[in-house]
């Protein structure tokens, strides 16, 4: 079935990390948009549920926000690499810092494509 989002991604890996109440489990993106990335991760959160995010931007600067996971994929760890999504797809709910670098990140991403 065709991706009837209208959002448009960007494959990129960056590092973050992540946590209910501090960001504190690390992982990496798998994509980003201008409204949310998705976390590749075999430790996911239930849809719905609020996360803080610090985000490593290519020129090491940080981001952090509060996300919302809308939908998840679990798999085994051992599989998590033979399996093209595995982890949290994530929604930007308010920047907390970094706003300003994180959309001229994606200007950039755009820009590119």
């Amino acid at each position: 079935m065709a991706d009837k989002r209208d959002i448009i991604r960007h494959k990129k890996r960056l590092s973050l990390r992540f946590g209910i109440d501090a960001p504190e489990r690390l992982a990496f993106t798998e994509d980003v948009s201008a409204h949310g990335f998705f976390i590749k991760t075999t430790n996911i959160c239930p849809p719905g549920t609020r996360i803080q995010v610090e985000l490593k931007l290519p020129d090491d600067e940080s981001v952090f926000v509060e996300g919302m996971v809308r939908w998840t994929k679990k798999v085994p760890p051992q599989m998590i690499h033979l399996v093209r999504k595995s982890g949290m797809g994530i929604k930007i709910m308010k920047f907390i810092a970094g706003e300003e670098a994180f959309r001229y990140f994606i200007d950039e991403l755009h820009a590119r494509s």
